[in-house]
């Protein structure tokens, strides 16, 4: 089970494998186009002080498509957790978290096999 809400909170049944296709926008509200060099990244961090971070995922800018292994969410305990998106461009010096500190759910699965 897993569902996305209108604020993005993500909730997910541990060790599941859901796929979300992200859907980015400019400032001006038109479809953002990939540049060269551009890294899409998906993190998961038990306080969005913390620097460290329990998973991460790049997110492939030819399918913007948000993919989740088992392994993923196998090692986290249930309980809430935050995430963030960013887009990075090493080579354009450019960094920008468009969805930052967000409630990540991780529930209770019967199972595990």
């Amino acid at each position: 089970m897993w569902k996305i809400d209108t604020n993005n909170v993500i909730t997910m049944t541990r060790g599941d494998t859901p796929t979300f296709t992200l859907n980015l926008t400019n400032p001006d509200g038109t479809e953002y186009e990939p540049m060269s060099g551009d890294e899409i990244i998906f993190v998961i961090k038990k306080d969005p002080q913390l620097l460290e971070y329990l998973a991460q995922i790049e997110i492939p800018t030819d399918t913007m498509e948000l993919v989740f292994s088992e392994q993923t969410t196998r090692p986290l305990d249930f309980g809430k957790y935050f995430y963030e998106i960013s887009l990075n461009n090493s080579a354009r010096d450019f960094h920008d978290t468009f969805i930052t500190a967000t409630p990540i759910f991780i529930t209770e699965e019967l199972y595990n096999g």
